[in-house]
């Protein structure tokens, strides 16, 4: 995924991917499950990851808004085939000699017509249930990667801070690298 400028963009479910990678990649407390990680970037990290899902429920919106184009281009083009058969079905009927050829002529074309918009709009329907399923997924996949991040920063706030001998241990240690 790129942005305007051409650099790439990074996704909300990547933005998900980093932050559980920076908490697996933490610094463990001994004798625990806890790890230490910096409050400051862990909620920056978060709230990017706030910031970015706007966009794709935009997105989403836009795509929604692409199915009711789509929806109204094919109902457009069913009334204009079924004018076009009713149209066809009339300069038949009107001719004396071919009446009864007329009729059944007239009436397999705007049944034709009719099937043909009944399959567009079926095809319309399909492919935007699908986008929303898969968008739904997306979705899902993305609050559930929040929750966890969420969990394991409740968890280290839990924790609380570490007893004096604990910390002592550490200040000699470098900080966890930037992501």
């Amino acid at each position: 995924m790129n942005d305007i400028d051409g650099s790439k963009s990074v996704g909300a479910l990547d933005r998900i991917e980093e932050i559980i990678a920076y908490v697996e990649q933490a610094k463990a407390v001994p004798m625990s499950r806890a790890c230490k990680v910096d409050r400051a970037e862990m909620i920056a990290m978060l709230e990017e990851l706030q910031n970015e899902l706007p966009g794709d429920l935009r997105r989403a919106e836009a795509m929604l808004q692409e199915r009711d184009k789509i929806i109204d281009a094919g109902e457009r083009e069913a009334e204009r085939i079924i004018t076009e058969g009713e149209t066809e079905h009339a300069r038949l009927v009107s001719r004396h000699e071919i009446t009864v050829s007329a009729e059944h002529e007239g009436n397999r074309i705007v049944g034709e017509a009719r099937g043909e918009a009944q399959r567009l709009r079926d095809e319309v329907d399909e492919y935007v249930d699908t986008t929303l399923a898969n968008f739904e997924q997306f979705l899902h996949r993305a609050l559930s990667g929040v929750e966890r991040g969420r969990d394991k920063m409740h968890t280290l706030r839990e924790i609380g801070t570490f007893a004096p001998s604990q910390q002592e241990q550490f200040e000699d240690e470098k900080p966890l690298p930037q992501l």
